[in-house]
């Protein structure tokens, strides 16, 4: 099991809050590593998430939801 990381985006404030803006993926889909997986936003820098492995995508947040820079938004299993 790989967990993917809400990437920090903002240095200037690592505890920072962003949003999971779009997922490309739904639960339960097979991906493969280097996939567009995510669309996430802190301010106004956005960034796209890609899957680091293979395998089935478990999305542990919900699209518009607010998470923490370092916090896992999905796993990979």
């Amino acid at each position: 099991m790989t967990e993917i990381l809400f990437p920090a985006l903002s240095e200037k404030v690592p505890d920072a809050e962003g949003v999971v803006s779009t997922w490309f993926v739904s639960d339960g889909d097979q991906v493969q590593t280097d996939q567009l997986v995510a669309e996430v936003q802190v301010d106004k820098v956005a960034a796209e998430v890609m899957a680091p492995t293979d395998g089935t995508m478990r999305l542990l947040v919900p699209e518009e939801a607010t998470v923490s820079q370092g916090v896992a938004i999905a796993r990979i299993e």
